[in-house]
């Protein structure tokens, strides 16, 4: 595709030059140095995924010693006072340091590609944006060494477990500090994307010829411009109260424990969608390849995405239902009103899949594991959006099984399906399909093995953040399932490092446009030079590179 130029628009030096310069690439430092001092938007995105496919696997080994220590009743392996460091530490890295730079990461790679842009508005914001997550992560899983350990109050952070009283020693301070880094650096990011895609489109692009994953990281963006500088602040709080004596979450003083949850959650439901909307993109870019279709719904598409954005804003109090300090029907209602966008987009890839002849390559089996695992998970939320039955299985394993459905199910599942479809884009060459065929059946079996059984587990009244149970009541055999569902979790993990290893020995080329896809990143090189474009073709619809292709081919004899 990207040496066929006739008919196409050449990309000058002069669009070049807009942000990279024209001698991008020609000169500079090589090899390790021109990684650490890139401003590339395509190299600081494979910085961010691979930083945070490895926080991944940090969160990940966190759960497994977890699930080692739940498989059977009493203690055997973990402390109690280990098993709470554990639990805030994988929560929180899973959360903040593996589900929001992972799409952080395809943003930075795909944006400029998907817009026809030469790199992002800001390159040196961009890459300092990284540099911040990174130096956030490090800070965080820095508690481990210290001599309190790390922080132990929960991922939530829940005033007063988390003050300087309760939670002595510097894990808690360095929890604060970390997340207030990392949450500046997703910060900076938004302010790149809303800036580039807004103002760098290629002409032609319309905003209703965006591709849906730039749409999706443009309601993120929005969402962590309006939640994040909320976290910020009621870190700082939370800072200042555990180091100078101020007293913004303690009663004895005025202050009050509920400003903590409220300023959180005004946060952390927004948070939620700023974890699934990038993953909702992904997908939504790949199942209309692998259908042989275009996506059923596109405006409507569109604008389900900009509603749950709004929506978004205003359901963070149903986290709040058993506090009895909030307005019940209120948020009973946005909450199950959220679920219609969701639903609209539900129904445009299942009928995207009904009018389309699938190919079940490694992508698209990720990618419908995908909207297997969403679906489970969002059929428990109007569940939860119920005062009743949320006030029954508050802080059970039941709100554990619907959160890690919702939101470790999408990002997983969604993250290996983009990976797979975008890696001959970034590299150049392929990733073994057999091996992805064994990656994709052990994640989806031991996924669900994992989770499943802890709805049950909620409803028989197992407390979540316990290190222990008792035996006999009930939860032995659900406890001991999940637990082997997260071994073969680790498994399927090691198979797709295996495959990566193979397959970059083998190195088979992968061509321009291995999967016959539409959007404007499958018109350049694989992978893209340091300008990205040497030519574009005309920007009719959503679908450009197919536009292209179709009117090649019907010009041929």
């Amino acid at each position: 595709m990207a040496a066929r130029p006739a008919g196409g628009r050449r990309v000058t030096t002069l669009d070049v030059g807009r942000t990279i310069g024209p001698a991008a690439g020609q000169h500079g430092p090589r090899g390790l140095v021109a990684w650490l001092t890139t401003v590339d938007h395509k190299r600081i995105g494979i910085l961010y995924c691979w930083t945070a496919f490895a926080f991944f696997c940090v969160g990940g080994f966190m759960a497994s010693l977890m699930r080692a220590e739940l498989a059977e009743p009493e203690l055997q392996l973990l402390s109690t006072q280990a098993y709470n460091e554990l639990f805030t530490m994988h929560g929180t890295v899973m959360m903040f340091l593996f589900a929001v730079p992972m799409g952080t990461g395809f943003a930075n790679y795909l944006i400029p590609l998907h817009i026809g842009a030469p790199d992002m508005a800001f390159p040196r914001l961009n890459a300092l944006s990284y540099w911040l997550f990174l130096g956030g992560g490090l800070v965080l899983l820095s508690g481990f060494l210290t001599s309190r350990g790390a922080a132990d109050f929960g991922w939530t952070g829940y005033t007063p477990l988390s003050d300087a009283v309760r939670s002595p020693g510097p894990g808690g301070d360095l929890w604060a500090t970390g997340l207030a880094l990392t949450g500046i650096a997703s910060t900076m990011s938004a302010i790149n994307f809303v800036t580039t895609v807004t103002s760098l489109r290629a002409p032609g692009m319309t905003m209703f010829r965006l591709p849906i994953f730039v749409w999706t990281m443009l309601g993120t963006s929005v969402l962590v411009l309006l939640a994040f500088p909320v976290i910020t602040a009621n870190l700082a709080m939370l800072f200042l109260e555990r180091n100078y004596g101020l007293h913004f979450f303690d009663p004895a003083f005025g202050g009050s424990p509920l400003l903590w949850q409220h300023l959180f959650w005004f946060f952390g439901h927004p948070e939620v969608y700023i974890v699934v909307l990038p993953f909702f993109g992904v997908v939504t870019e790949v199942l209309p390849v692998f259908a042989r279709t275009r996506l059923f719904g596109y405006k409507a598409f569109v604008i389900s995405t900009m509603a749950i954005a709004a929506y978004s804003i205003s359901t963070w109090a149903h986290h709040m239902f058993t506090t009895g300090a909030v307005d019940l029907p209120f948020f009973t209602a946005t909450t199950l009103i959220i679920a219609v966008p969701t639903g609209v987009k539900i129904f445009s890839w299942l009928a995207t899949l009904w009018g389309g002849r699938l190919r079940l390559r490694t992508p698209m089996l990720f990618c419908l594991g995908f909207l297997v695992v969403f679906l489970i998970g969002g059929l428990t939320g109007p569940m939860l959006a119920a005062p009743m039955f949320d006030q029954h299985v508050h802080d059970t394993y039941f709100v554990v099984a619907h959160m890690h459905y919702v939101l470790l199910g999408s990002a997983m599942f969604a993250m290996f399906g983009g990976v797979y479809f975008w890696w001959p884009k970034m590299m150049g060459w392929r990733l073994g399909e057999r091996a992805g065929l064994w990656h994709f059946w052990l994640t989806f079996v031991g996924f669900n093995l994992t989770f499943f059984p802890q709805h049950v587990l909620g409803m028989r009244g197992m407390p979540r953040r316990f290190a222990d149970y008792p035996e006999g009541v009930g939860y032995d055999t659900a406890h001991l399932l999940s637990s082997i569902g997260a071994a073969v979790l680790v498994v399927s993990v090691l198979v797709f490092l295996g495959n990566v290893v193979a397959s970059w020995r083998r190195r088979e080329p992968a061509g321009d446009d291995p999967w016959e896809g539409s959007t404007l990143e499958w018109a350049t090189t694989s992978p893209p030079p340091p300008h990205n474009f040497d030519w574009l073709p005309p920007v009719r619809s959503e679908r450009p590179v197919y536009d292209w292709r179709r009117g090649q081919e019907s010009s041929e004899p």
